[in-house]
């Protein structure tokens, strides 16, 4: 059986609960596609690619923090290694949302510089514990 550390216990607890937060997001999404919302091409897209991000690497966050368990990694790297990707599932998500806010809107706003900082983070977070479970 895999005993979780309380830190490690206590994030995934509060990771689960977002994925409410996504479903919600699910329901904006078929107000945006059913056609109830006017919006662009480009927020069609960029929300639908935010909602996704979210999903997906809530998933891959959740099990990085798992895996995180299986190294000997300490202090910062660790903390990276196990939230890295849950921070990136916070920022990516943010910039496409963020970025694509305003009615109207056909380019980016400037909160686009989201996108590689949490592009950079979820590298550093993956790297960080493929390094980790490669050197236990």
């Amino acid at each position: 059986m895999l005993e979780l550390s309380d830190p490690a216990r206590i994030t995934a607890g509060i990771v689960l609960l977002t994925v409410v937060g996504i479903e919600s997001g699910g329901l904006f999404l078929l107000k945006v596609f059913g056609g109830r919302m006017a919006t662009t091409d480009l927020q069609k897209s960029f929300f639908r690619a935010g909602h996704a991000h979210a999903g997906v690497l809530v998933v891959l966050g959740l099990l990085c923090l798992l895996l995180t368990e299986a190294t000997a990694l300490t202090g910062f790297v660790r903390w990276l290694a196990g939230t890295g990707v849950l921070c990136a599932a916070i920022l990516l998500p943010a910039g496409f949302f963020f970025s694509a806010m305003g009615q109207g809107r056909t380019s980016p706003n400037r909160a686009v510089v989201l996108l590689p900082v949490g592009a950079v983070v979820l590298a550093a977070g993956v790297v960080t514990l493929a390094a980790g479970l490669l050197l236990a």
